[in-house]
Order: structure tokens, then C-alpha cells, then sequence
């Protein structure tokens, strides 16, 4: 038979859903911004886009953390 859920149940599992969600885009974003954004000399490139796909989310904060602010003070790019 179908029970109700308890309103801590649908709150867990809402904020579940909002932080897998969130992780998810974060991950796209870091994705996207390194494919786009890097410069392609070397392997740097290569590195940080195996770094974010093989550790997902860490991968992606490590990148947006310690690279981006790096990539942007070296090349003058603007932030995505």
C-alpha cells in the first residue's frame, strides 16, 4: 500500500534533489568553462577536462577554486 510521506521525508528529499541538481550544473559549468576557455598549448587543457570528468564535483570545485582564477589573471580573460 502507498503511505504518505512525512513532511521530513519530502523535505530530505527535496533538498536531495536541489543539491544534486546544483552539482550537476557546477559540473557542466566547469566542463564547459575549461573546453572553451583554456588555453590549448601544452596539456593543460587535456588535464583539468579529465581532472573534472574522472572526479566530478571535487574535480569541478578544484578547478573553479584553484585554475580559473589563475587561466583569467594570465590570459585576461574576462569570467564566463
Amino acid at each position: 500500500m502507498f503511505t504518505m510521506p512525512t513532511p521530513t521525508n519530502l523535505l530530505i528529499a527535496i533538498l536531495l534533489v536541489f543539491c544534486l541538481t546544483v552539482g550537476v550544473l557546477l559540473w557542466i559549468f566547469a566542463l564547459v568553462d575549461c573546453l572553451r576557455n583554456e588555453p590549448s598549448e601544452g596539456n593543460e587543457k587535456l588535464l583539468w577536462t579529465l581532472v573534472i570528468v574522472f572526479t566530478s564535483f571535487l574535480g569541478a570545485v578544484v578547478y573553479l577554486v584553484l585554475r580559473r582564477p589563475k587561466r583569467i589573471q594570465q590570459c585576461g580573460g574576462k569570467p564566463a
